[in-house]
């Protein structure tokens, strides 16, 4: 089984390719470049190196939110593109549980956190047993204070990766009062390797979904819709 994974939901565009259990490719860039200069790029990158046939492949996984808008949205339309395309199913992967296989078998919770803005993280927090990744807490969109009072709940260590740590992190080692650690720098962004890993376990599940079906998962509205509801009922409310 060969899937293709792509993650523009972040700082991080990564594209990966993997085949039974072997990662083919992974081309991960964080720098200051829209994911819309990069990502097909990288992508034909991997595709000339590694010699793909883009038929050959069995599925297009993506990392399906939360995030960026504008990124879901880009990682959303190039997998959907080539989902039609190539005739092949997609297969959305939570953004934060792909984020939380990079620690595979971890011990404790593992507690990914991207920067939401407005004093908020899209968060989640996950744990490994019996080797199979477990969803402790889904992932939602909610003040830090509230994230770090549930791990402090927890009773257990905690390691936390993700743009959001040199955001929260004075907050983090100021209240957080079970033992915790922050991931390495190699492993503390999203990468499309985990997604394709995540994305291999899902397929043999059925999760799977045509290119027409797939929709990013916001968590919630964007601040141009919220502007628009804001204005909205302002102007009803001087009609009245």
């Amino acid at each position: 089984m060969k899937i293709l994974a792509l993650d523009s939901s972040g700082l991080v565009a990564s594209a990966a390719v993997i085949e039974d259990d072997i990662l083919l490719a992974e081309y991960t860039i964080c720098y200051k470049k829209t994911h819309s200069q990069t990502l097909l790029p990288m992508l034909d990158e991997i595709r000339k190196n590694i010699e793909l046939d883009m038929n050959t492949i069995d599925a297009i996984a993506v990392s399906a939110g939360p995030g960026s808008f504008t990124g879901l949205r880009i990682g959303s339309a190039t997998a959907k593109g080539l989902g039609l395309a190539l005739d092949k199913p997609l297969i959305a992967v939570p953004t934060l549980e792909a984020m939380a296989c990079n620690l595979y078998d971890t011990p404790g919770l593992i507690c990914p956190i991207m920067d939401a803005r407005r004093r908020q993280v899209y968060t989640g927090i996950y744990q490994f047993k019996d080797h199979q990744i477990q969803v402790v807490r889904d992932q939602a969109a909610k003040g830090i204070d509230e994230l770090i009072e549930e791990v402090n709940a927890l009773g257990e260590s905690a390691v936390f990766l993700g743009d959001g740590v040199p955001v929260f992190r004075s907050q983090i080692e100021e209240k957080v009062t079970v033992p915790f650690s922050f991931a390495p720098v190699h492993l503390n962004k999203q990468k499309a390797g985990a997604v394709a890993a995540l994305a291999a376990i899902y397929y043999k599940e059925g999760k799977i979904q045509t290119a027409a079906e797939h929709r990013p998962d916001y968590l919630r509205v964007s601040q141009a819709e919220r502007e628009r509801a804001e204005r909205l009922k302002k102007e009803q409310e001087h009609t009245k």
